[in-house]
């Protein structure tokens, strides 16, 4: 349930397990996030696109795969009034290749790149930085299969985590094929588990026959010897394949972007095809990820458009503002008003009212006190809020026209004509 109950009796309503509430002091870790997300795409070419919070459920069955942890244990699905099957976001991949087939944008000059910041909802196991609803910023490139769009999605992940102030990052990478020499690895990972199906994990065991691919993702510690020496993907690869790996290796290179090949590295869904990447804090392991991503050449064919090569890149907002955290990053504050005006007396009260109006519509943010607080408490109040400046009004100050405009900081004042006023302040605060 949603609430828990007192002794009293009443019924106290909470958040959900695995969900928070931003509260507005944590806001400007968001907003700061979320404008350089925005600033990064716009540099390379990467236009906004927001998709409904819920889509059909087999757009995600279909794409992420049945055999998925996602699909099968995690995704938030219901029947609607209309009968139609619906499922809450769990990943943002799949609606923005739903919207590039339906408005026809493989009309569009090519690659077609677009950028989203969208909750995610996954019923799992709350972990820190990690949450039943959490939000992502994710971008993807669709329409091209050009090694190089690779190395730019990597590019533009790695400049985003620069701009934030997050450092001691590495980058993690691999190729996982295509679906011509995917077969014959798959084929030497059976054969090779099979070997030891005894030692593996409950979950491994089912996704031997069911995902093998993903017995290369496993964390149990008694398949970790295992997945150490299991068969590598690398070794697998057709010509086409080990050619696209070798490029991007070269253009990470020109780059300046640091990297490891890791050979366990596969990601937990199934529409990737050869490229695959992660980026993890140094200190961290795969548990610590703060993004990644890959290309998913066949996920637009698979859902019923055009074949259609795409690459693309997610990462979780709220893990990145627990490494900022972490890293002691300083944040810059959000803007918030710096005039407090305080009146003293009901015709400076309507004053007040009428002034705070007007100074708005100058582009000045203003609070204004409320109740009949003598000028001690308002200033009071006006300090903890953090106004830089206040504006006293009492009944001299009607008579003449003018106002006591009161510096926060240095006890300064000075007494200001009315018509000036809104001027004065511009010039105070800029």
């Amino acid at each position: 349930m949603g609430y828990s109950s007192l002794k009293t009796g009443a019924d106290v309503y909470q958040a959900p397990r695995g969900t928070i509430d931003i509260l507005p002091e944590e806001q400007f870790y968001w907003r700061h996030v979320e404008q350089q997300a925005s600033d990064t795409c716009r540099l390379y070419g990467y236009g906004r696109i927001d998709t409904p919070a819920f889509e059909s459920t087999g757009l995600f069955s279909r794409s992420i795969g049945e055999e998925t942890d996602i699909v099968s244990k995690e995704m938030y699905s219901f029947e609607d009034k209309g009968g139609n099957r619906l499922t809450l976001r769990p990943e943002g991949t799949a609606p923005v290749c739903r919207a590039y087939i339906e408005h026809g944008m493989h009309n569009q000059p090519q690659p077609v790149k677009l950028y989203y910041l969208a909750p995610i909802f996954r019923y799992e196991r709350p972990q820190a930085g990690r949450y039943r609803q959490h939000h992502q910023f994710g971008y993807e490139a669709i329409g091209d299969s050009d090694p190089v769009l690779d190395a730019e999605v990597i590019e533009v992940a790695w400049r985003f985590y620069e701009k934030l102030g997050l450092k001691k990052l590495k980058l993690l990478l691999n190729s996982i094929g295509c679906r011509k020499c995917r077969p014959d690895y798959l084929r030497s990972l059976k054969d090779y588990y099979g070997k030891h199906i005894d030692g593996l994990c409950k979950d491994c065991k089912v996704r031997l026959e069911q995902n093998t691919l993903r017995l290369l993702d496993c964390k149990q510690p008694q398949c970790q010897p295992l997945t150490a020496a299991a068969p590598r993907s690398a070794d697998h690869l057709c010509p086409d394949c080990d050619e696209h790996f070798k490029l991007l290796k070269g253009y990470l290179g020109l780059l300046g972007l640091p990297f490891s090949v890791d050979h366990r590295l596969v990601r937990g869904l199934d529409y990737y095809t050869r490229t695959v990447f992660e980026i993890q804090p140094q200190t961290g392991g795969a548990q610590s990820t703060i993004g990644g991503g890959g290309r998913y050449d066949d996920l637009i064919e698979g859902l019923g458009g055009k074949p259609t090569p795409a690459v693309g890149f997610a990462t979780g907002i709220e893990r990145i503002i627990l490494n900022l955290k972490k890293q002691k990053v300083s944040i810059p504050p959000l803007s918030r008003p710096q005039v407090f005006i305080a009146p003293l007396g009901e015709r400076a009260r309507d004053e007040a009212v009428k002034l705070a109006a007007s100074l708005r519509q100058d582009g000045i943010g203003v609070l204004q006190a409320y109740g009949s607080r003598s000028l001690k408490a308002q200033l009071r109040q006006a300090d903890k809020l953090g106004a830089g400046y206040a504006v006293i009004i009492g009944e001299e100050e009607l008579a003449n026209g003018t106002a006591v405009l009161r510096d926060m900081t240095t006890a300064r004042q000075e007494t200001v004509a009315m018509e000036k006023l809104s001027a004065e302040l511009q010039s105070q605060l800029c």
